[in-house]
């Protein structure tokens, strides 16, 4: 069953979510985060995020429900754009009260297709710890396959975890 979601522009009252998730330290592992982020800082972010994405190499969209009421439930980022080569990082984060509803799998759906036919990219790319069983799963599903792993990449508190490297080709290409 389709979970509705739209993909949008990151909008100035998004900094309070933003102010929320982008200091859940439980989240700095996968975003290689080490301090927090003040609102003054995020206000100035969504200031310039929205310039063109052949500048800024990068591109995050929030993930909202599809409802009368929406709900903005997690985001996507597009990073490492590189426009000769055609391909660009993608990752994404749902948040742990709307994981396992969907909404993951619908935006990431969503974001193929607009990096295939839209940007026009030939592959798309994302790197995972080998414990997270469940983005592995998401991204497997949409076709993404393991190319290698990075052996002990990932420092998560004491302890280092090795990293898969997935990538995803457009065939149509």
């Amino acid at each position: 069953m389709r979970t509705p979601v739209v993909l949008r522009a990151v909008e100035p009252h998004d900094v309070e979510v933003l102010y929320k998730w982008e200091n859940d330290m439980d989240l700095w592992v996968y975003s290689e985060t080490l301090k927090p982020f003040s609102k003054q800082q995020l206000k100035q972010y969504i200031k310039g995020i929205n310039q063109d994405i052949y500048q800024a190499k990068e591109l995050r969209l929030m993930i909202e429900t599809e409802k009368e009421t929406p709900q903005t439930v997690g985001i996507i980022d597009l990073f490492d754009f590189d426009p000769y080569h055609n391909r660009a990082g993608v990752g994404i984060m749902v948040h742990k009260s709307f994981q396992k509803q969907g909404y993951a799998s619908e935006a990431l759906d969503l974001f193929i297709q607009y990096c295939f036919n839209t940007l026009g990219l030939h592959q798309l790319f994302c790197s995972i710890s080998v414990n997270n069983k469940e983005s592995i799963q998401l991204f497997q599903s949409k076709g993404f396959s393991c190319c290698g792993v990075k052996k002990q990449w990932r420092k998560v508190g004491r302890v280092f975890v090795d990293e898969g490297f997935y990538q995803l080709l457009n065939e149509k290409l």
